[in-house]
C-alpha cells in the first residue's frame, strides 16, 4: 500500500514559505555588514588619501585633481563586490549574505550591480530613512534592491541539502 500523500499546499503557501526562507534574518544581517563594510571602505579610503597624496606632492599640485574622485570609492567598492562571483560584499559573504536576481535568483549583472551601488549610496545621501522600506516589502527589500531587480538573500538558503552516509539528498523519504 502506497503511503498516504500530503496534501498540495497552495502556491501562496509555498512562495511565502521560500521568502521566508530565503529572507529569515537578513535585515539584522544586512546592518552588521554595512558595518563591517563600512569599517573596510575606511581603511581603503585612507590607504587611497594617503597615497593621493603622496602623489599630489610628488607632481608639485597637478595630481590634486585625482583627490576628487576620492568619494566615488563606495560606489566603486560596492559595484565591483556586487558584480563579482561572490555576488556581495565582503561584510554580506562574512554574514552569508549574497545578492541575486529577483525573477530567478541568478547572480546580478555589471550593470543591475551598478544601479544596486549608485542606488545604495544615493539611498544613504538623502536619508537613512528610505531604507525603512524593506519592513513594508515582501523580500525584505530596500529602494535600490527595487529600482535594481535584485534582492539579497541567504547563501545557505541557496543550496540544497547534502545527503549523509546514512541519509539520502533531500530527507527522508527518498524521491
Amino acid at each position: 500500500k502506497a503511503p498516504a500523500m500530503m496534501p498540495n499546499p497552495s502556491p501562496y503557501g509555498m512562495a511565502m514559505l521560500e521568502d521566508d526562507l530565503l529572507t529569515r534574518g537578513v535585515l539584522l544581517r544586512r546592518l552588521v555588514a554595512w558595518w563591517i563594510d563600512a569599517l573596510l571602505i575606511a581603511a581603503l579610503a585612507s590607504i587611497a588619501w594617503t597615497l593621493g597624496l603622496m602623489f599630489v606632492v610628488l607632481t608639485l599640485g597637478l595630481g590634486l585633481p585625482l583627490l576628487a574622485g576620492l568619494p566615488s570609492l563606495g560606489i566603486i567598492y560596492t559595484w565591483l563586490t556586487i558584480a563579482s562571483p561572490l555576488s556581495a560584499t565582503p561584510g554580506q559573504a562574512l554574514l552569508g549574505l549574497t545578492v541575486r536576481r529577483n525573477d530567478d535568483l541568478t547572480r546580478p549583472t555589471l550593470a543591475q550591480a551598478l544601479v544596486f551601488a549608485v542606488g545604495y549610496w544615493l539611498t544613504l545621501m538623502t536619508g537613512v530613512i528610505w531604507l525603512g522600506v524593506a519592513l513594508l516589502t515582501v523580500r525584505r527589500r530596500t529602494l535600490h534592491d527595487l529600482v535594481s531587480g535584485l534582492v539579497v538573500v541567504r547563501e545557505r538558503a541557496l543550496t540544497p541539502p547534502a545527503g549523509s552516509w546514512n541519509m539520502p539528498p533531500g530527507g527522508w523519504p527518498p524521491r
